[in-house]
């Protein structure tokens, strides 16, 4: 169990540092657009997203800040920083390199 949640935690690093590539989310908003862009296939609780974010926010990969929506709601909103997007080309190269090779080693092993 302990290697699965290992490799839960790097994807849901690589899908949290990616969505907010092209704008800035808070947690729940991150949980919907994983749910939603993978059709369903892809379910990460909001606990799984917050301990990543906390992680990549203590490594200076994202900050955090404060915005007011409504009268008394206050959300915490994610940025991604440059060294967040260093890190994120970092886990999308090896995350395609791994599955590529997984792919492969997977279709020679069906085909003989």
């Amino acid at each position: 169990m302990g290697s699965k949640n290992y490799f839960m935690n790097g994807i849901t690093e690589l899908l949290v540092l990616s969505l907010l590539k092209d704008q800035d989310r808070y947690v729940y908003e991150i949980v919907k657009a994983i749910e939603e862009m993978s059709g369903g296939l892809l379910e990460i609780s909001q606990n799984t997203v917050y301990t990543a974010t906390y992680k990549l926010v203590s490594e200076g990969k994202l900050s955090e800040y404060n915005k007011t929506v409504g009268k008394k709601r206050t959300r915490v909103y994610y940025h991604l920083e440059p060294e967040g997007v260093d890190y994120l080309e970092e886990l999308d190269f090896t995350y395609h390199r791994h599955t590529k090779g997984v792919n492969q080693l997977l279709d020679f092993l069906n085909n003989n």
